[in-house]
């Protein structure tokens, strides 16, 4: 009888074996930006946070750009074409050093250049595409409204014909990016149903003041967008697009990443909470020596890497075709809830220290909260699964 292979030794950081589902060139991609975050953004991030800026914005986007990390699962035009999984992690990765730097990928990448990629005509993907893939041009994604989060189709931003121009008329709300971008896809009500526009922000009537006493993504430029009689050619609207479901596809691409990026809030807190309790030490020993903390740690550890295999799951399927929306839904919902209870978890092993900038856990903590409403609040995928699981429809 032959001899069972000797397991091989436990990992703390990887308890399960993820990474032996990697191969070579995920983990090259993982590495990489890892590695770009622990030089370009970790030791400047708790000030840039206290600040409430994000300074460098365009520098750190052309950084990304010649990473590769923008329009990062997209082909052609300039766009690295990885995979699901690569993107997954890159996400990850740069989560796990601020949920704003995630929030600049996402938008830029799996909102904005998604939408026109998959949307646009010829003309619109060659004008704008390469330009933001190289992080030449930062792109914003403008669907929520002051008085519409998660109904937009109750939108009241309009576009009407005016010849063969267009013109463009409304307010958008939370616009990550909005005052940065050089290009916004701003989705708005026609005669003809809604539609999505490729907009300059230089154009006349186009003002996106930033939104500022933010206690969550502070370092994240957020800002409202101001539409007033902005006017467009014809060959601004997005010709593949008429409906919601444009916006909603668009979405759904950007959810995906926020499944992966928001374990690496998780991880960066519960590792924080991990090396701080083999060191602290409370009536003569280290806190990680009693069975309390103990438990602690190992529910923490238990669910970061349950939602990673999740994730990485998901990214199969998305790169095999076979993803839904449901399931981007279960995985949003499932990951941002346990990535905030790690969170909240990691800071009470920290004690008072955990309310430090000194260490990541309360600001991944107060991010989270932004992440776990924006794309889709938690009750809209309670009852985008409640749909799914009983075909009774919850939302009207």
């Amino acid at each position: 009888m032959p001899e069972s292979p000797t397991p091989a030794r436990f990992d703390a950081a990887d308890p399960l074996g993820i990474d032996e589902l990697l191969t070579p060139e995920d983990l090259a991609v993982r590495d990489t930006v890892r590695a770009w975050a622990a030089e370009r953004v970790l030791p400047y991030i708790a000030d840039w946070y206290e600040r409430g800026e994000l300074p460098g914005i365009h520098e750190l986007a052309r950084e990304l750009g010649a990473m590769g990390a923008l329009g990062m699962s997209l082909k052609g035009y300039g766009c690295a074409g990885a995979s699901a999984v690569q993107y997954g992690l890159a996400c990850l990765e740069l989560e796990a050093a601020d949920s704003g730097i995630r929030s600049l990928v996402s938008v830029q990448g799996s909102l904005a250049m998604y939408a026109i990629h998959r949307y646009g005509s010829e003309e619109q993907k060659l004008r704008w595409l390469p330009g933001m893939a190289a992080g030449e041009t930062i792109g914003c994604f403008a669907l929520t409204e002051p008085d519409h989060g998660s109904d937009p189709a109750g939108m009241r931003t309009h576009a009407r014909r005016d010849g063969s121009d267009w013109v463009l008329t409304g307010r958008k709300m939370w616009i990550t990016n909005g005052s940065v971008a050089g290009v916004a896809v701003v989705w708005a009500r026609t005669d003809d149903g809604i539609r999505g526009f490729v907009v300059p922000t230089s154009l006349p009537g186009f003002t996106a003041p930033e939104i500022r006493h933010k206690w969550s993504l502070r370092a994240s430029v957020t800002s409202e967008l101001v539409l007033d009689g902005v006017r467009l050619p014809a060959d601004a609207v997005l010709p593949g697009a008429t409906g919601l479901g444009g916006p909603l596809r668009c979405l759904n691409h950007a959810r995906y990443g926020i499944v992966w990026g928001a374990m690496g809030a998780a991880r960066a807190s519960f590792d924080s909470a991990l090396d701080y309790a083999r060191t602290r030490e409370q009536f003569g020993r280290p806190i990680g020596g009693f069975q309390l903390t103990q438990a602690k740690l190992a529910d923490m550890a238990v669910e970061l890497h349950k939602g990673i295999l999740l994730a990485h799951h998901l990214g199969v399927r998305m790169d095999a075709g076979r993803l839904r929306p449901e399931q981007v839904s279960f995985g949003k919902l499932n990951n941002v809830r346990e990535a905030i209870d790690i969170c909240r978890t990691a800071r009470t092993v920290l004690g008072a220290n955990g309310i430090s900038l000194e260490y990541p856990v309360m600001r991944h903590a107060t991010n989270l909260e932004s992440v776990l409403t924006y794309e889709g609040t938690v009750e809209m995928h309670q009852l985008v699964l409640g749909k799914a699981l009983t075909g009774l429809d919850a939302f009207r």
